[in-house]
């Protein structure tokens, strides 16, 4: 049966794949206004860095949901998810086509299957666990999970203190693993059908050779400026999410003096490489999208018109 909601693009990828770009170039042609899909382009300040839209850019294509919380300040799947929606619906009431644009694959899940209601974080349990943390470190902490919540234990890394002290937490408050609340069926709210575009590479050499390039081309515009500046702030530190996003978690330990400038730049390009690969396995499991495989020598308006001809075919 044909879904009537009216329609929304998700435009989805790894990290360098042109997707800004190409979201660009769909506002010419088609009645869309942008929303960005991106946990570190919330933040403001984290420019160059997130590869975040120059003022030129925006000025032509203005992108929702960026710049919108301060680097010190937490910001959640949760709260993207209900900004969104505010965000879709506004849209939708002009008569026009949210286009959703971004990497952050949690968000778009998040934001079409909705979120389970986990526990509110209690700041009593947090301080202990946190002091714990300190204490013992991150392994055994994370081994912790492991027994009491196996799944979420490999879902989460074991180098990621925020999830694996978040799940700690859930199961303390709770006295149920998280992966019990993910797995429970939640209403959905979301006012459109999603039509999913997935820009993938055909070649993860050529991918990560466009990962080196953009990571130097970062470098060259100002990205150690822009982390000097939030390094030299007193309300941050590297355990803060903004902080530990790729590239800025490594820029971080450089100016700690942990690494030295080569030894950053080999460890940024090799975590976003490392980035890229999780988007991609997140993307083979995700259903119902339209891939556009790129071999990178397409010509721009060679893959517009593959996108549009699939919109149109999608009623769009």
């Amino acid at each position: 049966m044909p879904n009537p909601l009216p329609p929304a693009i998700f435009l989805m990828g790894p990290t360098a794949t042109g997707k800004t770009d190409l979201a660009i170039e769909l506002c010419k042609e088609l009645p869309c206004d942008i929303i960005s899909v991106d946990s570190v382009m919330v933040y403001r300040s984290l420019d160059i860095g997130s590869a975040k839209p120059d003022a030129a850019t925006l000025a032509v294509a203005p992108h929702r949901l960026i710049d919108i919380c301060d680097p010190s300040e937490p910001f959640s799947a949760a709260q993207f998810r209900q900004q969104a929606l505010e965000e879709i619906n506004e849209i939708l009431a002009r008569g026009r086509i949210p286009l959703l644009v971004g990497g952050t694959m949690l968000y778009f899940r998040a934001l079409e299957r909705g979120l389970s209601a986990l526990p509110s974080s209690d700041p009593v349990v947090r301080v202990r666990l946190e002091a714990e943390l300190d204490e013992q470190g991150l392994t055994c902490l994370h081994a912790r999970l492991a027994r009491v919540d196996p799944e979420a234990a490999a879902r989460i890394h074991a180098n990621d203190p925020q999830r694996t002290l978040r799940a700690l937490e859930v199961f303390e408050l709770s006295g149920e693993p998280m992966s019990t609340f993910l797995q429970r069926d939640i209403e959905n709210d979301l006012p459109c059908r999603p039509i999913k575009i997935v820009l993938t590479p055909v070649d993860r050499a050529m991918l990560h050779q466009r990962i080196e390039q953009r990571f130097q081309i970062m470098l060259e515009q100002g990205f150690m400026a822009e982390m000097e500046a939030l390094y030299q702030r007193d309300d941050l530190h590297a355990d803060l999410p903004s902080m530990r996003a790729v590239g800025y978690r490594q820029a971080w330990a450089y100016l700690d003096g942990q690494w030295d400038y080569d030894t950053m730049m080999e460890k940024g390009i090799i975590a976003t490489r490392q980035f890229a690969k999780r988007q991609l396995t997140w993307l083979k499991h995700e259903p119902e999208e339209a891939v556009f495989p790129l071999s990178f020598e397409e010509k721009p308006e060679q893959i517009l018109t593959q996108v549009l001809k699939y919109l149109a075919a999608s009623a769009i």
